[in-house]
């Protein structure tokens, strides 16, 4: 949902007006709209709770019945007194030449001035207009969004026209908590952290090492069937080799520092480029070797602030579907097209819908992000223009995206909880080969240079399984799931039975758990569907003396009975269909 964002920012001033008559001393730092909502920063005396917001909520409702209005004043309307962050705002602006606008709400007949901020604009007139609003949660936010500086208090909140909106939104971020995939991967036992292991490094347990296996297993024979060669190489690389990508420069910010090591500086490898390079230069290569294509399934190591880490989405530990391939200049555009087929083949196995494609170009200002080599990225920036031409694929260009050694084709996604993530990305490369002396023999028998591409299929596995889970609810299609089958009998004396048809199904590579539990069969049914379990076979004398299997399918009241071999086809025939 795309909230009325002139709705919000009006909202979010009568926050900061109700703020102030609650707790006059409270510091005012930013209140903007975003896509749902809005929100306003505060550095209180007091810590703030979630407890106070219907308080607050309740003064914002009172104040907007008054009907105040919005306009538009002169600075000698505004007193900076006690408002450090505005002032640094404001003197900011100044410097800058930037134009400067102070807006306030007032009452048309009394000239009462309830509240005024320095504000760019784009208000609604009355606060009569404010009707259909909640405040919905308390954070922490830096001010600036710099870990140097003061922590504040950030309110979240969302405005809309009408009650049948609010009332949906406010549904939508209920339908979005139960699938957040950290409450997901607790109540499944897929994943967990702690602390004696690291910040930010995932543990995975038995289910997550299923789904984790069944994804490597699919992008294995998909990188086969697309000409991949699979590599694996070092977790560590010396300095040296990052500072010739020139990595070291630009990400040394989120790269783990160098441990010592005799007379050597390893460092936990951020991405493996540089890698997969030293293996093309390892043999003497011909034109008629190209495209040569690696993939690894390449565990990384990134350096993120303690505070950004996120379940699986901000981890400082990943395993990256990560493709390097080095191609002649003629072959760019076939190539590009090549991979393309490749990721829109995965996004659709795993029923991932592109939300937009985006062109990431350099920024010709930024001298320090970007290498400096015009001729280079006007060549590589226009030979992708022209491969999505040709792909006739609509896409957005964002200036000052790109990576600092080329431009990128980002594939993004839209996930349940409305947020924009990459998925697939292709890269291309011609700073990397210059760096690193690649070479290859042309059909004259002279040295030529390739051009590199680099290649995410589907991201991170931890971002990726995130995804997914957030997508199904924990419900994975059949051929992702870690519990496919569960076999439990109706009393303890068919354990061995069950037990020897649970050995049948290992051998035919299903993920299958035996429950022989001395329960009640109606809990242990629950508890397998809780688990999200695909297919539950419960065991009785008729079955055996039937020959029979009694199966429940997740999702379904019905009991329906198979033989054997016809249960068997039936899981072997989802697998093969990814569903």
């Amino acid at each position: 949902m795309q909230a009325n964002s002139k709705l919000n920012h009006s909202t979010s001033h009568l926050l900061a007006a109700a703020i102030l008559k609650l707790y006059p001393n409270t510091k005012l730092a930013i209140g903007p709209a975003i896509d749902e909502g809005f929100y306003y920063d505060f550095e209180f005396e007091q810590p703030l709770l979630e407890s106070d917001l219907p308080k607050i909520e309740k003064l914002m409702k009172k104040l907007a019945e008054q009907g105040y209005v919005m306009r538009q004043v002169g600075i000698e309307q505004y007193s900076f007194e006690g408002q450090p962050y505005k002032k640094e705002l404001y003197e900011e602006f100044v410097s800058q030449g930037k134009e400067v606008t102070f807006f306030q709400y007032y009452h048309p007949k009394t000239n009462e001035v309830l509240f005024t901020d320095l504000c760019a604009g784009g208000h609604i007139e009355n606060t009569k207009e404010i009707r259909h609003f909640k405040l919905l949660s308390v954070a922490g936010a830096y001010w600036r969004g710099d870990s140097n500086n003061k922590m504040l208090t950030r309110i979240y909140g969302t405005s809309w026209e009408t009650k049948e909106e609010l009332d949906k939104y406010l549904f939508i971020l209920e339908e979005r908590k139960e699938r957040d995939h950290r409450k997901i991967g607790k109540e499944l036992n897929i994943f967990t952290f702690n602390q004696l292991s690291g910040q930010g490094l995932p543990i995975w347990l038995e289910d997550g090492m299923k789904i984790h296996n069944a994804i490597r297993d699919y992008v294995l024979k998909l990188d086969k069937k697309y000409g991949f060669n699979e590599v694996m190489t070092p977790h560590f690389g010396e300095k040296k080799l990052y500072e010739i990508s020139g990595h070291w420069a630009h990400y040394q910010d989120t790269m783990f520092k160098p441990i010592v090591m005799d007379n050597e500086l390893l460092v936990a490898r951020p991405m493996t480029c540089p890698h997969h390079i030293l293996l093309f230069n390892a043999t003497r290569r011909s034109y008629k070797d190209l495209p040569i294509r690696y993939s690894e399934q390449s565990r990384l190591y990134r350096y993120e602030k303690s505070g950004a880490l996120s379940g699986l989405e901000r981890v400082r530990g990943m395993d990256l579907t990560e493709g390097h391939i080095f191609v002649r200049p003629d072959q760019i555009k076939d190539e590009f097209k090549h991979l393309y087929k490749m990721i829109l083949q995965a996004l659709k196995d795993f029923n991932i819908e592109i939300d937009h494609v985006s062109l990431s170009l350099r920024d010709p200002e930024d001298h320090e992000k970007f290498f400096q080599n015009d001729e280079m990225w006007n060549r590589a920036e226009n030979d992708l223009r022209e491969v999505l031409k040709e792909l006739n694929i609509e896409y957005k260009e964002f200036i000052g995206e790109a990576a600092f050694y080329g431009p990128k084709v980002d594939f993004q996604v839209r996930t349940v909880l409305n947020r924009i993530i990459t998925m697939s990305t292709l890269q291309l490369d011609f700073l990397l080969p210059s760096r690193f002396e690649m070479k290859y023999v042309d059909d004259k028998e002279q040295f030529q240079t390739p051009v590199l591409i680099h290649r995410g299929l589907i991201g991170t596995y931890e971002r990726f399984i995130a995804t997914l889970l957030e997508q199904t609810k924990g419900a994975l299609p059949y051929w992702l799931s870690p519990r496919q089958v569960t076999i439990m009998p109706i009393n303890d004396e068919l354990n061995q039975y069950c037990q020897d048809l649970y050995e049948e199904f290992l051998d035919e590579d299903i993920n299958v758990n035996v429950d022989l539990r001395s329960e009640r069969i109606n809990k242990k049914i629950r508890e397998a569907q809780l688990q999200k379990t695909k297919f539950i076979i419960v065991i009785g004398r008729k079955e055996i003396e039937e020959n029979t299997l009694a199966v429940r399918e997740y999702g379904s009241e019905e009991t329906k009975t198979y033989t054997k071999e016809e249960f068997l086809a039936k899981l072997h025939a989802l697998k093969k269909s990814l569903k």
